[in-house]
């Protein structure tokens, strides 16, 4: 079975992450996630996390690096997961929200139901939070 590519956009500014929930029509339907998805035949996961977010959420950002790649099968499917640390590329307010998507602190997404494939990714988050400086703007 070939796995489905996925690119998502982990999108982080000032400790807090952008976080939408899973609409009704879709599969995990009222789950918790980071914006992304299906990779285009030719299209990089880079490419498709940044393509995704922007569709998803109306903003622009920039990759700073791969945070984890994860392969990971839900029946009945088998899937890729391209999770890449981001941040926007203008000016944003933690108060807005992005197409229904909305800032959360990195200590409340614990409290979260995300789907499986994301504990890993949560995980490191939170390993992450603890060891990090908060940044002064």
């Amino acid at each position: 079975m070939t796995a489905k590519r996925i690119g998502i956009a982990v999108v982080e500014h000032a400790g807090h992450y952008l976080i939408g929930l899973r609409g009704p029509d879709v599969p995990l339907a009222g789950y918790s996630e980071f914006p992304g998805g299906k990779c285009q035949e030719s299209e990089s996961a880079e490419a498709c996390a940044v393509r995704e977010c922007l569709e998803e959420t109306g903003m622009r950002v920039a990759i700073e690096r791969l945070l984890l790649r994860h392969v990971h099968e839900y029946p009945p499917a088998l899937v890729e997961l391209h999770f890449f640390l981001c941040h926007p590329e203008c000016d944003i307010s933690l108060a807005g929200s992005y197409l229904g998507f909305r800032w959360l602190h990195s200590t409340q997404l614990p409290f979260l139901q995300f789907p499986e494939a994301n504990q890993q990714l949560l995980k490191l988050i939170a390993r992450e939070a603890v060891g990090r400086v908060p940044r002064i703007f």
